[in-house]
């Protein structure tokens, strides 16, 4: 293979991309550079308006993009948007699962006890990120079931691999979206065809508007103490930046990728591979 050919690899022009969560920190850095790599991307959020700060940054003269509306804990709204997104887009070639979160509610502390976590709290976190999976994957799955092929791509997390103290609703679900990013790769490649895959990304720790209050101080800035010691136990030393997840997003998105399914790929500055000594 040359070096024409690997670059093709990597030109997704005539392609559609539906991101969850596309409006999101994570999501939007995935949308810009999927839309420079001249795919088509419908970025759907239940919040379309967050989107605007993206407006300046996709780039021009590349891929198309759209902005819609949809709730990844509602069944009926994910399939009115995939209508919308088909009718522009003419179908949809990959999704992105990355609506996800945890909340302070469900987060222990000193005055917050585990048992004490109202379960509203805890069936939010479980149902954002496991549901909100599940349910796109249905909805948008079953137009690559009928066009025997597509790519799905989920965002699990380290916690899923390292359980984080104090955030336990966060870490179980990110653990089943692990375990079904399996299951469906299995399912989908013996009941409808082998060129459906599906593969998920596990980020480590990545400062974002969700995670910010427990790992810097609200008043300084400075990290919390728990800051401190996910850097000590990361080998690269820093907090990743979205940037640092686009290689492995658009590998597992592309051709070259064909023959990796049901794989969760770290995307963690070594902390994973980190035994603490």
């Amino acid at each position: 293979m040359n070096l024409d050919e690997l670059s093709k690899l990597y030109d997704f022009g005539g392609r559609s991309v539906v991101i969850t969560g596309g409006a999101g920190i994570l999501g939007g850095e995935m949308a810009c550079a999927l839309v420079g790599c001249r795919a088509n991307v419908a970025i759907l959020d239940r919040d379309p308006a967050l989107a605007e700060r993206l407006l300046s940054r996709i780039p021009t003269g590349a891929g198309r993009f759209i902005i819609v509306y949809g709730d990844v804990l509602d069944a009926g709204k994910l399939a009115a948007a995939r209508d919308r997104i088909v009718a522009e887009f003419g179908k949809v070639d990959a999704l992105i699962n990355a609506a996800g979160g945890n909340a302070p509610k469900a987060t222990t502390g000193p005055d917050a006890s585990f048992f004490d976590l109202p379960p509203e709290a805890l069936r939010g976190v479980l149902d954002l990120n496991l549901l909100g999976t599940l349910l796109p994957s249905q909805v948008f799955g079953r137009l690559m079931a009928q066009q025997k092929g597509g790519v799905i791509l989920n965002v699990s997390s380290m916690n899923a691999l390292r359980p984080l103290t104090r955030i336990p609703a966060y870490s179980a679900a990110k653990a089943a979206v692990s375990n079904f990013t399996q299951w469906l790769a299995v399912h989908m490649a013996q009941e409808y065809s082998p060129q459906i895959r599906v593969n998920a990304i596990a980020p480590g720790f990545f400062l974002t508007e969700q995670n910010r209050f427990l790992l810097t101080e609200k008043a300084t800035g400075n990290l919390t103490a728990r800051g401190k010691k996910i850097l000590e136990h990361t080998p690269m030393g820093r907090f990743g930046v979205p940037e640092d997840l686009l290689g492995a997003v658009l590998w597992l998105l592309s051709p070259a990728s064909a023959f990796v399914t049901g794989a969760v790929i770290p995307v963690d500055g070594g902390f994973n591979a980190y035994s603490g000594v």
